[in-house]
């Protein structure tokens, strides 16, 4: 999924929803870490603060955990969602 500038919806949903979706196709797994702030800004061309927003919604949608020092994880609730 391409990231649309113009889009109805932010950027940082849209980039939320595109890990999601690779969460969902098996491209991380339970317990593995996901991007990072720094690697999402880099991938989406997006600042800080959105690359931000998008770990904090994935952590309040229970799609991630974090651990401090390391990075976040992908949960279990992640995976059972697609099943």
């Amino acid at each position: 999924m391409a990231i649309e500038w113009r889009a109805n919806q932010p950027r940082w949903v849209q980039i939320a929803t595109v890990i999601k979706q690779r969460i969902d196709q098996g491209l991380y797994a339970v317990d593995e870490q996901v991007p990072s702030e720094h690697q999402i800004v880099q991938e989406f061309g997006v600042a800080r603060g959105t690359a931000r927003k998008v770990l904090v919604r994935l952590r309040e949608e229970g799609v991630v955990y974090a651990v401090r020092g390391l990075g976040n994880f992908v949960t279990n609730q992640a995976t059972d969602d697609q099943r």
